[in-house]
């Protein structure tokens, strides 16, 4: 364990703003790293989990160049919360904006959890926009996945939780609860709204990492966070985030030529590992890690270590030159 990479140090953003991406969105971006060095681009989690200060410290600052920003309707982007025009395609073409903003003809992109999915689905369509993948958490949006993690699955594992979850929901209800949800999250009872949100998030804030970690809940049972990651999230499953069943996979042969690396927990509760297999199969030029003793979360050591080794590796640095500082773990309760 010793061995294990971690973060780099702390940093803050060299530039930061607000764009006006259109619909009454405005999106909340930063950049920090080198100026010029590798373009970088991160995609947080949810859809609606927003980015944190951590997720500036999975890059090497002398070698790369990273944007990052929270996507519609989360984080400091604005109306919070917000369903109105907010969809998988209008987030790529958000990031099309952003790279021609940050004039760099193409970027290595890096997403989890909800960020695979974006990163796949921007990727399979502007690949020559893409210069390499670092995919963590693979998810792939099919209704097998949301049934998985919404209806009978995950259920069996954590029975405990999964009563916290069915808990707003009446009985009569459960059959399907990504509904049951949306019912109460887009409701005009502001009082259901938010136990529901709360609900909504914890259920996946504690069942995300491998054993228990009491600064993920607090995350994720926050009123304003929980708000715009229940809501955003439903909005997005309710409408298998706009994409046609297996479309992801189906395409992955437009990933040709992309390097990459694909990192998943064995124990990856959200996101059962045959899809991340089938995406290894589907696009043998990444490298495939399945790390075992991890869940989903992407501050888990052994997950952590291979993230850090991937864009090390793309960014041309070789294994000899690794830092040889143990550099402490940074708060590891941040939105998968």
């Amino acid at each position: 364990m010793a061995n294990l990479r971690a973060l780099y140090p702390p940093i803050e953003p060299y530039e930061s703003g607000i764009v006006d991406v259109g619909d009454g969105h405005r999106v909340y971006f930063e950049r920090c790293g080198r100026r010029g060095a590798k373009p970088a681009l991160f995609l947080h989690g949810g859809p609606g989990g927003g980015i944190a200060p951590d997720h500036r410290r999975l890059f090497d600052p002398e070698l790369y160049d990273v944007t990052l920003f929270d996507q519609r309707g989360c984080g400091r982007s604005t109306p919070n919360a917000s369903l109105e025009a907010n969809t998988t395609w209008r987030l790529v073409a958000d990031i099309e904006r952003l790279r021609a903003a940050a004039k760099v003809d193409r970027w290595l992109v890096f997403g989890g959890s909800w960020g695979s999915t974006l990163a796949l689905a921007y990727a399979e369509t502007y690949p020559e926009r893409v210069s390499a993948l670092v995919l963590r958490g693979i998810y792939t949006v099919t209704k097998a996945e949301l049934a998985w993690y919404y209806q009978f699955g995950v259920s069996e594992m954590f029975p405990d939780k999964w009563e916290r979850f069915q808990a707003p929901i009446p009985p009569e209800e459960r059959g399907d609860m990504i509904a049951a949800y949306r019912k109460r999250l887009t409701g005009d009872d502001s009082a259901a709204q938010i136990e529901a949100a709360k609900a909504w998030s914890l259920w996946e804030g504690e069942t995300i990492s491998l054993l228990p970690n009491p600064n993920v809940s607090a995350v994720h049972g926050d009123g304003r966070f929980a708000l715009a990651f229940a809501r955003i999230e439903n909005h997005y499953f309710t409408h298998n985030c706009w994409l046609e069943e297996g479309q992801l996979l189906r395409d992955a042969g437009r990933l040709s030529g992309i390097p990459g690396a694909i990192v998943h927990g064995r124990y990856d509760m959200p996101c059962p590992a045959r899809y991340a297999y089938a995406l290894h199969k589907a696009w043998p030029e990444a490298e495939f890690h399945l790390v075992e003793g991890a869940g989903h979360a992407w501050s888990e050591p052994g997950i952590l270590d291979r993230l850090i080794r991937a864009t090390d590796r793309f960014a041309g640095k070789g294994s000899s030159a690794a830092r040889s500082q143990d550099w402490l773990y940074g708060e590891d309760g941040l939105p998968s």
